[in-house]
Parts: C-alpha cells; structure tokens; sequence
C-alpha cells in the first residue's frame, strides 16, 4: 500500500513556481541568470500599506480573525467592487483567503464532484486545471491561439458545454498571454450562458489594473447581472499593490458557495494573517495614484521587450494587451539543434536550453496549454530585460 495519496498523481509541481525555484537556486551558487519567471511585481509595496502592518502589530492585532475575513476588509472589498467595477455585494457574500489561488482552490473543492468538467480557455494559468484534477473534475480546453488574439469565441464555448459542465473560468487581463476580454465579448458569453443554467462563471480579475494602450477592464458580472447568482468574482492585492507574499486574495459569489467556502476553509488554513488583512485593508482603502506611474514602467518595459524580440532569430511576440508577461512563439526553432548537439524537441527543451546554455529563465508553453511558446514575464528592471533579449536572441542564432 503507497503511503502518498494516488490522486497526487493527477497533478505536477506549478511549472512558474518551480522555474522561478530553478532561477533561484540557480542565482544563489554564484550563475548570473535573467530571471524572467516571476509573476511578481518588482516594485516595493506602498510604504503607507506597510506602515498599516506595522501598527496593526503596534496594535495587537496579531490574533486569530473570523474564518473568511474580518468585517472590515469585507466591507472596503465590497466597496472596491462598487467603486471599481460597479457590482453591488454584500458583506455576506465576500470570502478573504490565503491569496486568489486558496479561492480557486476553495471553490473548486466546494462544487467540483468526480467527472465534472470545467471549461478553460488555452493559454492559462497553470493551477486552473490542477486544482480541477485534485477534485475528480475534468479540464476542458478550449484553443485560443494567437491567431484569435487568446480569446475564445461565443461559438466554442457553446460547443463546449456538456450536461457535465459545472464551471467556465475566465482570466483577464490573462495569464501568460495578456488577452483581455471586451465588455461585448464577455455579453456574448453571457448570452451563451442564458440557455445553459448548469454552468457558473469564475472570473479572475487579479490583474485587472495592468491594461496599456487606453483599454479598460470589465468585469463579467457587470455585463451579466442577470447571471450573478452564478458568477464568483475573484480578485486579489498581490498584483495592484505588489502584496504577493502577504498572501490575500478575495472573491464575491452566491451566499452558498461563500458559505461552502467558509466551512472548507475552517477546516484547513483558518483564517489568513490578521497582520495581512490589516495591509489589504489599509491598500484598498488608500490611495491608488501611484499604479500610473507603474503601468508606464511596465508598458515602457512591454514595449521594448516587444521591439527587441518580435520577428527577430524566428520568434513571434504578439503585443499584450494587459498583465506583465509576453507568450512568445518559438515555432521556427522546433526540430533544430543545439551547439552541444541536443535537439529542441519542443518548447520544454526550448526553455531549458535557454536557461542551461544562456542563463535566462522563462516558463514553458506547455504548462499553459498552447505550444510552442514560452512566457517572458517584464516584472523586472529595463536592465535585465536588455540582457535577458540579447540572450535570447544569440540563443536561437546558435540553433542549426
């Protein structure tokens, strides 16, 4: 008898994690590596957030909260999603977890049952059909290549649901590929929807704020109010706010699943820190006129990391819309060789050989469900952008 559970065969390690893990471990025995893995902000969290977790500390707010959230984080994430994205919740129907992924993770564990399925859309965050396996539900792709600019259409969402269908997870701006969803595009989604009332939404707006160009996010169940009671709106702070290691991230859905939620989540993480809550509660409610200046630097950054690999050594590199990633397809090098005679046989050799031989550090199209391809995150200075590029592209010049 195995001592591991046999479902932890149904997944693998989160692929960004583990070659930012490599990147690091890497870095750390003395390699200068271009770590263009992280899905991390680069800038230093707003110094009036984390003066908040300092006096919360100050304050003795060090103890254990309700399971889901205190009441004042509950209210300024009800008022964040009246003020930003015109949505009306309760208190009542806002859980507070241990980041967006322990959302995910929660919702999906609530209502997920053995050969439910879960339609995603292709590229996507690599935990989405994970945490569907975990649960005994069955991840449905839906292609969405770059000739389609990363969306999926009305058409092939309709061709996609089954009797069996439980969810449709929608990420935008998206995660690798910085898609974002049109208030029309998301309408006619609702549309779709109307006729299948077996089918709830899950939208993950966690980097709703990172949109270049004068576009502007909408979240689905704005378009869709008629469809709220089967929407969970999922958002978080690591992103805006650049709070990724204080670990919260949020939703608003049905009072159901919220109160599902909650019980999942009293039997395993309780609540998430009160001295995080506290920072989440002082960046939701405080100013935001400091993101315009990061969304410049960031699409600066976009926009030269763009110009310096688009059609240059084979590469194609599709100008993203929002996030901080760009997908970028090495196609042409596929079936070449490398100068130490091994042969890239997909984008996973493509990766490592660029991490082994050339010290950069990126993730794999696979692990996102569109081959080939490997993300590029620019969450990182101007100066290891320009190295990380010259790498890249002296990398596939050596390739025969």
């Amino acid at each position: 008898m195995s001592f591991l559970a046999a479902r932890l065969d149904l997944i693998q390690p989160s692929p960004s994690i583990s070659a930012m893990n490599r990147a690091k471990a890497l870095a750390a025995a003395g390699e200068d590596i271009c770590n263009m893995a992280a899905g991390e902000p680069d800038f230093p969290t707003p110094p009036h957030i984390i003066e908040a977790a300092a006096q919360a500390m100050r304050d003795g707010a060090t103890r254990y909260t309700a399971v889901d959230g205190t009441l004042p984080l509950k209210q300024a994430i009800a008022a964040k999603f009246a003020r930003e994205n015109q949505i009306e919740v309760a208190t009542g129907n806002v859980s507070v977890a241990t980041g967006a992924k322990q959302i995910i993770y929660n919702a999906f564990t609530c209502t997920v049952d053995a050969g439910d399925e879960v339609i995603v859309p292709a590229p996507y965050w690599v935990s989405y059909p994970d945490i569907v396996k975990l649960n005994g539900g069955v991840p449905v792709f839906i292609a969405a290549p770059a000739e389609q600019r990363f969306k999926i259409t009305p058409q092939q969402l309709a061709d996609a649901i089954t009797p069996r269908t439980k969810w449709l997870v929608l990420n935008s701006p998206n995660n690798p590929s910085g898609a974002i969803y049109s208030e029309g595009e998301l309408r006619a989604f609702g549309h779709v929807l109307s006729d299948h009332p077996h089918v709830h939404v899950m939208t993950d707006d966690i980097y709703e704020h990172l949109i270049y160009d004068g576009l502007s996010h909408t979240t689905f169940a704005k378009v869709n109010p008629e469809l709220a009671d089967r929407t969970l709106t999922i958002n978080g702070v690591s992103k805006t706010y650049a709070m990724t290691g204080f670990r919260i991230g949020y939703a608003a859905g049905p009072l159901e699943l919220i109160k599902a939620m909650e019980k999942l989540q009293s039997q395993s993480t309780s609540n998430p820190s009160a001295v995080s809550q506290a920072a989440a509660l002082a960046a939701l409610e405080g100013p935001l006129s400091f993101f315009a200046e990061w969304r410049a630097e960031y699409r600066r950054r976009r926009d030269r990391l763009v110009a310096r690999l688009h059609g240059k050594a084979g590469l194609e590199c599709p100008t993203p819309d929002g996030a901080f990633y760009v997908y970028v397809s090495c196609g042409a090098h596929i079936g070449k060789t490398t100068p130490s005679g091994k042969r890239i046989n997909n984008d996973s050799d493509f990766v490592m050989y660029l991490l082994n031989d050339h010290k950069v550090a990126t993730v794999q199209g696979a692990a996102y469900g569109i081959s080939p391809a490997f993300r590029i995150s620019f969450a990182t200075s101007m100066e290891v952008i320009e190295k990380a590029c010259d790498r890249i592209v002296q990398a596939c010049e050596s390739l025969s």
